[in-house]
């Protein structure tokens, strides 16, 4: 089997920004070990291939063909017969916290790019996903740039332990991304958001100098700098600043054709966290995925109510869920590299859940316009070119072997992605009876200690 081009070709951004910081290689696997997967429907990140055939050695795709080969004496033989297999999901945004590795893996995401965290427990995470294939792997711009009260200081006691670094000035800029680079972020995101679309008008923020000093300096030191943005003013003053992506499409408004003007002569890319924009805004953005009994199942029960909430009781003005959507639209339709990303935050999470939300997210991405096919490179091989994972994000010879294999055809019908047959992560077939039960034993302890402090100031 020939392979295709790439997507995307490998830029001279994706060169010149590699991730700085990657944690330690996962614990190698036998050089014994293979799989060899037999007549199975393979989406390699960019096509679509009936009947193939593939084999993974030592934790890498070690060759693909459209006919059968000889099968190494000890591989693990998988008939793919009416399922597809498809590269490992990579989720690019989420806010990461234990146990969000063995949740996303759950559901066949085996990359997390974190968009704010704390190294109190980030370094844990990099620590469990090097230590272990039985997780997801984690990236993170560790804490964002944001100023004292900004975007997102009400989350400081639900998520955040306590205050995180701020900038003050144009000044402290350097310094704030030293800090981060010692932390190990992979990447630098800072905020852009004054509280338009959602109505918090007045909500201190970064000025377009302090974007521009963050974009240049995160650049000096080799890293991506990219920009949460959620209005067209905000994201038109990151695109000035020179971001190299947006980490939400904006939704105060359905119609901005000078800003994806600007974008696409800058040649960023935008990752699309619609159901959580939506959640944020006062809608039921997992109603795609309640009442679909191939998602819900492979979700622990305590967390079937979190998929239909929100993050407040009334609808807020100006955003939109359909705004969203036909931003993402005239996005796409423009050229604009799409990537899917659900800003799955904390393991209550509101309106967007860890693992089970990205495949909401691919749903929202056809309903704005994308083929099945184009909507599922936005969850690998789209998001591995634009955060130079030159390792993962296709099938093929020589990528690490983080597989998913579902039944049925996603490549036609988006809503079979959920439809989870097994993951391996870097050849090593997953657990997911033992992650499921990991993540139950969490949520049930979180559960806890919220009735527990509830009952203490009842």
């Amino acid at each position: 089997m020939r392979d295709p081009a790439p997507v995307f070709p490998l830029s001279p951004l994706n060169t010149n920004f590699p991730l700085r910081h990657p944690p330690p290689a996962a614990p190698k696997l036998s050089l014994t070990m293979s799989t060899y997967f037999s007549n199975v429907r393979l989406f390699d990140g960019y096509d679509v291939h009936q009947h193939s055939h593939v084999l993974v050695e030592a934790g890498k795709i070690a060759a693909l063909s459209s006919t059968p080969f000889a099968v190494p004496s000890g591989a693990t033989l998988v008939d793919g017969t009416g399922k597809t297999l498809l590269p490992g999901f990579i989720d690019a945004h989420v806010h990461a916290q234990a146990p969000a590795l063995e949740q996303n893996i759950l559901f066949g995401v085996t990359t997390c790019l974190d968009m704010f965290s704390m190294p109190d427990w980030m370094d844990d995470l990099r620590i469990s996903a090097a230590s272990s294939n039985a997780v997801a792997d984690i990236r993170s711009g560790s804490c964002g740039g944001t100023v004292l009260k900004g975007h997102p200081s009400m989350l400081i006691g639900p998520f955040f332990p306590r205050q995180f670094p701020t900038i003050a000035t144009v000044e402290d800029i350097p310094g704030f991304v030293a800090d981060r680079v010692k932390e190990g972020a992979d990447y630098i995101k800072f905020i852009v958001d004054d509280g338009t679309a959602l109505s918090h008008h007045g909500q201190p923020t970064l000025s377009a100098d302090m974007a521009k000093a963050l974009v240049q300096e995160a650049h000096k030191h080799g890293l991506m700098a990219i920009c949460h943005a959620l209005d067209h003013k905000a994201a038109g003053i990151a695109v000035d600043a020179g971001v190299d992506g947006l980490i939400h499409v904006w939704y105060d408004t359905p119609s901005a054709p000078d800003i994806v003007e600007k974008i696409v002569k800058a040649g960023i890319w935008v990752t699309s966290t619609i159901v959580t924009l939506g959640a944020l805004a006062g809608e039921l953005t997992g109603a795609n995925l309640a009442t679909d009994s191939n998602a819900m199942s492979q979700l622990p029960v305590a967390l079937h109510g979190n998929i239909q909430c929100c993050w407040i009781d009334h609808k807020i003005e100006p955003a939109s869920t359909a705004n969203a959507l036909a931003n993402i639209r005239a996005l796409h339709e423009a050229g604009v590299p799409i990537l899917c990303g659900t800003d799955a935050c904390g393991i209550l999470g509101l309106g967007a859940v860890y693992g089970v939300s990205f495949h909401g997210e691919l749903r929202y991405l056809v309903e704005a316009g994308l083929t099945p096919i184009e909507a599922l490179r936005t969850g690998t091989s789209i998001p591995a070119v634009k955060f130079g994972l030159k390792d993962r994000g296709f099938v093929r010879a020589g990528f690490n072997a983080d597989l998913v294999l579902v039944n049925g055809d996603p490549t036609t019908a988006i809503e079979d992605a959920v439809k989870i047959d097994s993951v391996w992560r870097n050849g090593e077939k997953v657990d997911r009876v033992q992650a499921r039960a990991v993540v139950d034993k969490a949520v049930e302890a979180k559960a806890e200690g919220i009735r527990v402090a509830k009952a203490a100031v009842a």
